[in-house]
């Protein structure tokens, strides 16, 4: 299934029912008068987050979205049918914006959430409505009222546990493949990967946490360059990142100080998220290497570094357990 996180659909709830004009004449009945009923409601457009969707390619093929007229009203007094509401199911983690893409109308991040974003219009009033002691035969009758129409974008930003960052071949899709059952396009030459990619980390029967890979970033990417900034928002839902460094390239700190600046350019509260250094390609790396941009890297972030061979699983499991434990204690926070 091809990948696709935004799109822009036409969107036009139905118009109400006409009330009508209608007047009670039965024979053996000793009095009459108006009795016509009042249109039905136009139907509503509901959007709704399911589970069992992880992209928005239908949105493609299908892109304009109208619901049904309310029925008329009838003789009798019958009122008539309210129409069908249409439903569109999305993605969980879809946002839904406004034409000009400024104005945020509803963020859809948990299951079964809803929002009503076209109501329908009431139905017109019949004659019997306006039927009082001094108008006895009413022959007002009113149209429906008119349904809403809005063009919207929508953006899916995934949801997951843990996010990787990084410079392209960095080798973020080997580790997403290797911890997980997902199955990521790998290649020995950058930008590999091209959209977002999910998979499930289990540990045990009862420990387990979602892990999102996105396209490499390079320098300037928070201002459109490469893939830019465009999926950058699949990580900003994350509880932390994985900050994955090429063990092999010769300017290490200054590659992890520019994925740093791109982060703090897109979104400071992206930057700062909780964030796990990896050191990868350890098993292309001398000790002294290793021990040596080991240390360059603690001085330059502070904190502790994870030693990685993604492709030889060196280091893995201790990793893994690290990202597990820190995304237990944020969500017990």
């Amino acid at each position: 299934m091809k990948f696709l996180d935004q799109a822009k659909i036409y969107l036009r709830s139905g118009d109400g029912g006409d009330g009508v004009v209608a007047f009670r004449r039965e024979k053996y009945v000793e009095f009459g008068g108006p009795d016509g009923g009042n249109g039905g409601r136009g139907g509503n457009i509901i959007f709704k987050a399911v589970p069992n969707l992880n992209t928005l390619i239908d949105f493609r093929y299908t892109q304009h979205f109208r619901a049904r007229k309310g029925g008329n009203g009838a003789g009798s007094d019958r009122t008539g049918a309210k129409a069908d509401d249409v439903i569109i199911n999305v993605p969980i983690g879809t946002q839904i914006f406004d034409e000009s893409r400024e104005t945020m109308l509803a963020d859809l991040d948990a299951d079964g959430k809803e929002i009503l974003l076209c109501r329908g219009g009431d139905g017109g009033y019949g004659n019997a409505y306006y039927k009082t002691s001094t108008n006895r035969a009413p022959r007002r009758a009113d149209k429906g009222w008119p349904g809403e129409e809005r063009w919207v974008w929508l953006r899916l930003k995934l949801i997951a546990d843990i996010g990787l960052v990084g410079l392209p071949n960095a080798g973020k899709s080997t580790l997403l493949s290797v911890s997980s059952r997902a199955k990521p396009k790998i290649a020995d030459y950058p930008f590999t990967t091209l959209h977002p990619q999910l998979g499930v980390v289990r540990l045990s029967m009862t420990e387990e946490f979602i892990i999102a890979d996105i396209p490499g970033l390079i320098e300037g990417a928070s201002d459109g360059a490469g893939l830019g900034d465009r999926f950058l928002g699949h990580v900003e839902r994350c509880a932390a990142l994985i900050h994955l460094l090429d063990g092999t390239e010769k300017h290490l700190v200054r590659n992890y100080r520019l994925i740093r600046a791109e982060l703090e350019r897109y979104d400071t509260s992206l930057a700062d998220k909780p964030e796990i250094i990896v050191l990868n390609k350890c098993d292309a790396l001398t000790p002294q290497q290793i021990s040596a941009k080991k240390r360059a890297l603690e001085k330059a972030a502070g904190t502790e570094i994870f030693l990685l061979s993604a492709v030889s699983h060196i280091g893995l499991e201790k990793l893994l357990r690290a990202a597990q434990d820190r995304v237990r204690s944020l969500k017990q926070s």
